[in-house]
């Protein structure tokens, strides 16, 4: 199973170790070459301004929009469920591909920042949620499944070979969204 990580500001290490200890080999993505070398994605958390601007400048926005719609799987933490948003607060969406309505740093600044246990459906435990400036999930489409909340807003979410969440599980080493994500088809 070939899994990269987008590399486009600096999460790759903790992803990169989180897929490692949930058994997968990971590598960076940073071009279209590398894009095309993978079977599955992670877009990890980060500034989403900042993504997003490099994913234009590296011309990966439609190339990664484009293998999602064939089937490829998605997995977006923090900013990289941002990103993957057909519908964001206040800005326009990049990839537009998970139809849900997201409204950026909604559990608020950097000092608001904490750590849960939440329980999400088709994982045995609770998996350790690290929510940093956090999205919020304000509406989903009928397509969409909630695997998980917070405070009654979705913070996992579903749709076909996208998976998305909220929060970090990469930052304490939760493996157990990275091996969901690794078992999508």
């Amino acid at each position: 199973m070939k899994v990269g990580v987008l590399a486009l500001q600096g999460d790759f290490r903790e992803h990169a170790r989180t897929l490692s200890d949930a058994g997968a080999t990971p590598r960076e993505v940073r071009s279209v070459g590398d894009l095309g070398e993978v079977d599955r994605l992670v877009i990890p958390g980060g500034e989403s301004t900042t993504i997003s601007k490099l994913a234009h400048l590296y011309g990966l926005v439609e190339p990664i929009r484009e293998r999602a719609l064939e089937g490829m799987p998605l997995f977006g933490t923090c900013a990289g469920l941002i990103l993957m948003a057909k519908r964001v607060v206040g800005i326009a969406p990049l990839l537009g591909l998970l139809d849900v309505t997201v409204h950026r740093n909604a559990y608020g600044r950097q000092v608001d920042s904490f750590e849960t246990d939440l329980t999400v459906d088709g994982v045995d435990r609770p998996v350790r949620a690290v929510f940093i400036r956090a999205p919020m999930v304000e509406d989903i489409g009928p397509e969409v499944k909630v695997l998980a909340t917070y405070e009654g807003h979705p913070v996992v979410v579903e749709q076909g070979n996208l998976l998305a969440a909220s929060f970090h599980p990469e930052l304490v080493g939760e493996t157990r969204l990275h091996e969901y994500f690794l078992g999508k088809v």
